[in-house]
């Protein structure tokens, strides 16, 4: 069956169901295409001990923000899709489930999207289908040894799935911090592969390190105003972690516990793991950052004249570093059983059957204008905005885009 409306969006998770809500204050027809559930991957794609790294009071989206007792707690996966198929309800949104699209194509009608559930003709197309859909091993992980599992974050969900004996985690970002600390914990050896990061406390001055952020507008900094958008864009998610006490977590934290360090991951070779020397540069380049990020805090906090009302300025010791951290690891020898590649994500656009791609097959767009006429793109890092990668971004990330969209569908464009 063929259908028509004016936009389709692609995917009924937070940024799809924000963009739902714009373009029903604009009074737009649409329909919202989700191949699963309301906020599906929250609920099946996190291991279990899993929660948000931004506090609760800072969950929201257009016209919706949480109200529940605990808004300096971190909600879990499954609490994340219930807010987010409740948001689905309160807001009303066209909402087709079990409708995986599987083909978007120009027609003369100018785009013709083909799902499991029908056809639709549409004069323009949101995709926020999610930035996260598919794990993102390096290429080296093909010279891994047969014997030894691999694993992604996708995939994980406790130690308990693990192979008894050693753990290669290669990542240090948000994702590969926690699953060290969790699978060390566990009782197994765990060596950590650490390239660039960025070091972050949980609390900073007795307050969430996200209302800093918030409060002194970093998050609301432009991906026009940045000189190298692709590299800002490329950063890893800041080390932290969300529990019920607000606790930091960074290498720190997890030397101390017996976690081992290495260099950044720079290749297999004949089963053998070669790892960078440039660990104690790349530690000393985030301690500095974080140094550099308090003092703008301290500086605002000073400008506010907030001071009498927070705690003193804090400053953390220098990550200790290893000397002479070894370069190279046999996979061969069975002391790693389990890699886990907490090497990032990225999205699956393969269904896009547009001219949109550049030669390494990334989206090409402009803060989410993606190079097509009507087409758009939701659920990037730093999108449009630094704070485009956490739930509340989408609130200021799809007001922008729903009036272009707008403009573009009146021709004032």
């Amino acid at each position: 069956m063929t259908h028509r409306t004016s936009v389709v969006i692609v995917g009924g998770g937070h940024s799809g169901l924000a963009m739902s809500k714009q373009l029903s204050k604009r009074g737009l027809d649409h329909v919202v295409l989700e191949r699963g559930e309301a906020g599906d991957s929250w609920r099946h794609q996190r291991w279990d001990s899993f929660r948000l790294l931004t506090p609760n009071w800072q969950t929201r989206l257009p016209g919706s923000s949480y109200e529940g007792r605990d808004p300096d707690g971190f909600m879990t996966g499954a609490e994340m899709a219930d807010f987010i198929a409740n948001y689905a309800r309160e807001v009303d949104a066209p909402l087709q489930l079990g409708a995986e699209v599987t083909k978007v194509q120009p027609t003369s009608d100018r785009y013709e999207v083909t799902s499991t559930q029908g056809h639709w003709l549409c004069q323009s197309v949101v995709v926020a289908s999610g930035a996260h859909r598919r794990a993102n091993p390096p290429d080296c992980a093909a010279g891994v040894p047969a014997e030894v599992d691999q694993v992604n974050p996708l995939d994980y969900r406790n130690p308990d799935q693990l192979a008894d004996g050693g753990v290669l985690v290669v990542g240090a970002a948000a994702t590969g911090i926690q699953l060290a600390e969790e699978i060390h914990a566990s009782g197994r050896p765990v060596t950590l592969s650490v390239g660039e990061h960025v070091r972050m406390p949980r609390t900073y001055r007795g307050r969430d390190i996200q209302y800093w952020m918030e409060g002194t507008g970093r998050l609301d900094e432009r991906y026009d105003e940045v000189e190298e958008i692709a590299r800002a864009r490329g950063v890893a998610s800041p080390q932290l972690i969300g529990t019920p006490e607000r606790r930091s977590l960074g290498l720190n934290e997890l030397t101390t516990a017996g976690v081992q360090l290495r260099g950044r991951l720079g290749g297999i070779r004949d089963g053998v793991a070669m790892f960078s020397g440039g660990l104690r540069n790349h530690c000393a380049l985030a301690d500095q950052k974080l140094g550099r990020l308090l003092e703008e805090i301290d500086e605002w906090i000073d400008e506010q004249r907030l001071g009498g009302t927070v705690g003193p300025p804090e400053r953390y010791e220098p990550t200790v570093v290893p000397n002479n951290a070894p370069l190279t690891l046999d996979l061969g020898t069975g002391e790693i059983r389990t890699i886990v590649w907490a090497t990032g994500f990225r999205s699956d656009l393969s269904w896009v059957d547009l001219p949109v791609f550049d030669e390494a097959r990334r989206l090409r767009h402009d803060g989410g204008v993606v190079d097509a006429p009507g087409i758009y793109f939701l659920g990037g890092t730093f999108l449009r905005r630094r704070g485009s990668s956490f739930i509340h971004g989408a609130t200021a990330d799809t007001e922008d885009l729903a009036d272009h969209l707008i403009a573009h569908l009146r021709g004032d464009l």
